[in-house]
């Protein structure tokens, strides 16, 4: 299986208390499949149409709301 690479842009970032580890903060991104705002992400498009992806972190700063990302799925 080859690698496949996908393209998301940060959604939304929500913090919230994780209680089963003693309270400590987390911080959810959410991410949407990229589908506009470049000849790139229109090429992205035609092969990854939809997709979502929630990603939890202890650092506040892991994504940034608004920013593009490349996802690389690769056969562990």
């Amino acid at each position: 299986m080859a690698t496949v690479r996908c393209k998301f842009r940060c959604e939304s970032k929500t913090e919230r208390l994780e209680y089963g580890s003693g309270g400590r903060l987390l911080y959810d991104f959410e991410m949407s499949a990229v589908s506009d705002g470049s000849e790139e992400n229109k090429k992205f498009f035609q092969y990854t149409p939809s997709g979502t992806l929630k990603v939890s972190s202890v650092k506040i700063d892991t994504f940034e709301v608004g920013k593009e990302y490349y996802l690389d799925i690769i056969p562990a």
